[in-house]
């Protein structure tokens, strides 16, 4: 629960009393005027920081406003890798109408109602335009990141945000926005797997499948690896903790999992399939990524 400093104010606290609330931790000071009932209520990661920024920002705005790009993100769910989240981002139709500040910042952009939706009592951009706003003014790695997220969930599709950003016309970034759009893939399911896809187009490999279904000879499944490049008889897989969880079965222990995708790995390498591994602190070193892969093509090629 918020509790705004004017409301407090009208209710007759004072602020010496709020300021002793909050050395006993009867109340957690959000943001200067604004506090959260406890310090247990204020969340540690980031995202959930910001929506609760968020809401109390815009409750507070003199002038109505939108949330837009970073902040519309957050309240959607959607993966904040790579995104700053110093500031909340708000939309006013043009003439403008007040400055940003150090905790505010103000677009100033036309939206359509019918790209306007209520997320937790607020206006927002819907997925769709979210995502074509963010693409225009973050960088390209983490506009992937999102955008594949999205489809992927069939929260929106390449048609729609193509036809969104073609609505906004000229406006800037659109040429970025598009890089993304037209890069994006539904069959990326992790936000590791969407970095290893933006690294291998800046290492300029070898374009691979994704969600690539290894069969032995009698047509039953050995598994599905997240990369594939068939001509060089590689499959390459990111291997992220969160990974190991999706593959527990009902009393399975991590270490049992660990030890099956082994097993896997073993057989694919039997049906001359070569395996390149990485894990997320990788992805900060290109040329390692790019050596395993590499090495990984050569042996597939003899």
């Amino acid at each position: 629960m918020l509790l705004r400093r004017a409301d407090a104010v009208v209710e007759g606290y004072t602020d010496a009393e709020l300021a002793r609330m909050v050395r006993r931790k009867e109340l957690s000071r959000l943001q200067r005027g604004t506090y959260a009932a406890g310090s247990a209520v204020l969340p540690v990661d980031a995202a959930s920081r910001h929506a609760l920024l968020v809401l109390a920002t815009v409750g507070g705005l003199r002038t109505p406003a939108i949330v837009g790009h970073q902040s519309a993100a957050v309240l959607h769910g959607l993966p904040v890798w790579g995104l700053r989240l110093d500031r909340v981002h708000i939309l006013r139709p043009p003439p403008p109408r007040g400055t940003g500040s150090s905790r505010l910042h103000l677009h100033v952009a036309q939206v359509p109602d019918d790209q306007v939706v209520l997320l937790d009592g607020v206006g927002a951009t819907d997925v769709t335009r979210t995502i074509v706003d963010v693409a225009r003014t973050v960088p390209f790695e983490a506009a992937v990141v999102v955008a594949d997220w999205a489809l992927h969930r069939r929260t929106t599709s390449r048609t729609r945000l193509a036809e969104c950003l073609g609505r906004m016309g000229p406006v800037p970034g659109s040429r970025a926005a598009a890089r993304v759009i037209a890069f994006a893939d539904p069959l990326c399911e992790s936000v590791g797997e969407s970095r290893s896809r933006v690294l291998m187009h800046r290492l300029r490999l070898p374009t691979p499948d994704l969600q690539v279904r290894v069969l032995r000879r009698d047509r039953s499944a050995i598994g599905r690896c997240d990369f594939g490049w068939q001509e060089h008889r590689t499959l390459g897989e990111f291997d992220g903790r969160i990974k190991y969880g999706r593959l527990l079965r009902p009393g399975q222990s991590p270490g049992d999992a660990v030890f099956e995708e082994k097993r896997r790995e073993d057989e694919l390498r039997d049906h001359r399939w070569e395996v390149a591994r990485w894990i997320w602190d990788d992805l900060d070193h290109p040329s390692t990524v790019e050596q395993r892969i590499r090495r990984a093509f050569a042996r597939g090629e003899r």
